[in-house]
């Protein structure tokens, strides 16, 4: 019996488990005891085998950390060729996940049964490639190869049922799965089961022009990503082909993919969102406060959104307002956002119900505050009203109970300082909309103590968010980076550029919207308000302010926008920019799209190295992981640091100082880490190692 893989023999019919917690990933060992435990099972007469998961699933795929290194033997192919030509029956028993090659493993047996609750699915486009043992092949002749395209290049898991629904699950087991399965396997001895490499019904007469069309629309939402059409490119195969051209066609395009900088980037993201939290320096025996009953402070966009998180994850929350009417408000407006989702059938009507119910309000501060064991504050982002909350909230609050903050740029030590509890205030920055997006930046102030710093880390993962912890500093990491950006854009606008030449770029790079729409979205008076409270100008966004140009909610901003809300290029704001180079005396020239890329991202990577240097993030992957989850950052691009290494930090250094001088921006001046790294030849990924 191997260690990785369990061989127990139920008369003429054998278990093999995978052993390999917590996930069961297909590493040589599970490889090697698989091939050995089914020629085994030949040798012994065995009329069928049950392959089956311990632990939480079923497998969870290819064991990533030894991509890039030579494959040791046996490969999968094997595996599957041993699987494919064992005499009797091979079944799969799918509880958990059975995810990339874990599905494909499953979909090489002679048939699969599954725990109604299990997921399966190929997500091997969000790491950059396509499904690389056989999934491209075998899926589409199991239920067509329409159906398998929408799966393989969403990449997104299904339930068993559906999967039991489109036919590549044979029944659903209830009670104790191995149980089950092997009785299904012994009821089963004996028929006849098409392997699914042997199969045509599906993919006979299929219309290549209708599967195009299909694709087409699957692609739309995929701008600028390599691996969603390779994988629409290794379905297609599977009904142009016969099978093992397929393969080999799927072979080509996965060893293409896989050493391709968008696959490297996507790993990156995939295991730095796994490295983000290990909190350097953390004692072991730091551990969260219990948290039964979270209450937020404000039920406006910010702290609704942080409620209904709460309460999608489980969490009785309350949110308390200062009147009555507000508060109604805001409830209402969360319930509008969950009937919403049952509307379009992504939530079910007793969800929704549940969560409703776990969402209450109130108006009474002190009574409700006493009750809570974590508290949010969510209110308007002006220090002394922060200051004024905090004071109330300490005196309101249980000693030992945590006080957290929504700040996005506000000083988590100054609002500490009104209290008597400094050791139990952190930030928990949010992002917009709260209820959607996965990040969530904490914040230690100087004083947060360990237990509190585990608390917001424990409390975010519990309420579906991915926590970073940073450093306290004006606008932590995320919103310091971007504001080093703007006065670029302005410089841009003023030597040449017009506002959908600059989003044109950046939507190209891969953005969801590029900077100037994405200020015409947050509403272009807030960013005034800021400039205004900093003393900051900036001469073409404060002239199309001054003629109320706020962005969509007026109609007008760096665009014009139709009742649609689609935007259109205005030459208003083109008179505009004219009209102040012309003041200030800048004479316009044509600007390469190369340019204005290298202009956008320079002066955050700058900024980044700068953060590192100061200790506010503790790794270059922590940056890279927070824009790529809060930002709109595209996940195949890697992150702005993963991107300054891609270029490499030579190169960086001697752009920032080329367009430091040109530009008269000093914060584009390299900082002594990219100085220091670029000397040695180093680079943002091997700090640290």
């Amino acid at each position: 019996m191997s260690d990785f893989v369990q061989h127990v023999a139920q008369g003429d019919v054998h278990v093999l488990r995978l052993n390999n917690p917590p996930v069961n990933t297909l590493r040589t060992e599970i490889r090697a005891g698989l091939l050995a435990g089914v020629n085994a099972a030949k040798a012994a007469g065995a009329k069928a085998v049950v392959l089956i998961g311990t632990g939480r699933m079923f497998c969870a795929g290819a064991e990533m950390t030894e991509f890039g290194k030579p494959r040791q033997p046996p490969s999968l192919t094997e595996v599957f060729d041993a699987i494919e030509g064992f005499p009797g029956i091979v079944v799969a028993a799918i509880h958990g996940s059975a995810l990339g090659g874990g599905l494909e493993l499953a979909l090489a047996c002679h048939a699969r049964v599954g725990v109604a609750g299990a997921q399966v699915g190929l997500p091997e486009v969000k790491r950059g490639f396509v499904p690389g043992a056989g999934g491209t092949q075998r899926l589409p002749r199991m239920i067509g190869p329409e159906a398998a395209a929408k799966i393989i290049v969403s990449g997104d898991p299904i339930k068993a049922t559906e999967a039991h629904k489109l036919g590549f699950i044979d029944a659903i087991i209830e009670g104790d799965l191995e149980a089950g399965a092997l009785a299904w396997a012994k009821a089963n001895v004996g028929k006849t089961f098409t392997l699914a490499r042997n199969r045509t019904d599906k993919i006979s007469g299929q219309d290549p022009a209708a599967y195009d069309a299909v694709v087409a629309g699957l692609l739309k939402r995929t701008r600028g990503q390599e691996s969603p059409k390779g994988c629409a490119e290794a379905v297609r195969a599977s009904f142009t082909m016969p099978f093992d051209q397929g393969l080999q066609k799927e072979r080509d395009l996965f060893s293409t993919l896989v050493a391709g900088e968008q696959s490297k980037a996507l790993r990156h993201i995939f295991f730095g969102e796994r490295e983000v939290l290990r909190i350097p320096g953390m004692p072991e025996d730091a551990k969260s406060l219990p948290v039964e009953r979270l209450v937020v402070i404000g039920g406006g966009t910010m702290g609704g959104g942080i409620a209904m998180s709460a309460a999608n994850n489980g969490v009785p929350v309350t949110i308390v307002e200062m009147s009555e009417e507000a508060l109604q408000k805001g409830l209402a407006r969360c319930h509008a956002n969950w009937e919403r989702t049952v509307s379009s059938g992504r939530l079910s009507q007793a969800e929704y119900e549940k969560r409703k119910a776990l969402l209450t309000g109130s108006t009474d501060f002190e009574g409700t505050v006493a009750k809570a064991d974590l508290v949010i504050e969510a209110v308007f982002e002006n220090m002394e009203v922060k200051k004024q909350v905090f004071a109330r909230l300490d005196k309101a609050a249980r000693p030992g109970v945590v006080l957290a903050s929504n700040t996005s740029t506000l000083s988590i030590d100054e609002i500490a300082s009104a209290t008597t509890r400094p050791e139990l205030v952190v930030g928990m920055h949010f992002f917009s909309p709260a209820n959607v997006m996965r990040l969530l930046e904490n914040v230690r102030g100087a004083k947060s103590s360990w237990t509190t710093i585990a608390t917001a880390t424990e409390f975010g993962k519990r309420i579906g968010k991915l926590p970073v912890l940073v450093g306290n500093c004006d606008g932590f990491v995320g919103n310091r980076m971007t504001g080093k950006r703007t006065p670029q854009v302005e410089k841009l606008l003023l030597e040449g550029c017009l506002p959908q030449d600059i989003d044109k770029v950046m939507e190209g790079y891969g953005m969801a919207m590029g900077p100037l729409a994405t200020g015409d979205l947050a509403g272009l008076d807030i960013g005034a308000a800021v400039r205004k409270a900093r003393g900051t100008v900036a001469p073409v966004a404060d002239a199309v302010v001054a003629l109320g140009r706020f962005g969509q909610k007026t109609g007008k901003g760096w665009y014009m926008y139709d009742e649609k809300r689609n935007r259109l290029p205005d030459p208003e704001v083109e008179r505009i920019i004219l009209e102040v180079a012309e003041k200030m005396q800048v004479r316009r020239r044509k600007i390469s799209d190369e340019e204005i890329l290298d202009r956008m991202l320079l002066p955050m990577v700058n900024e980044g190295a700068r953060i590192l240097e100061e200790g506010v993030a503790y790794r270059p992957i922590d940056i890279d992981v927070i824009f790529i989850n809060g930002f709109g950052w595209p996940a195949f691009r890697g992150g702005p640091m993963f991107w300054a290494d891609t270029q490499g930090l030579k190169t960086v250094r001697d752009k920032l100082a080329k367009y430091a001088e040109a530009t008269n921006d000093a914060n584009l001046k390299p900082t002594a880490l990219i100085e220091k790294l670029a000397a040695e030849g180093g680079t943002f990924a091997g700090m640290g190692r």
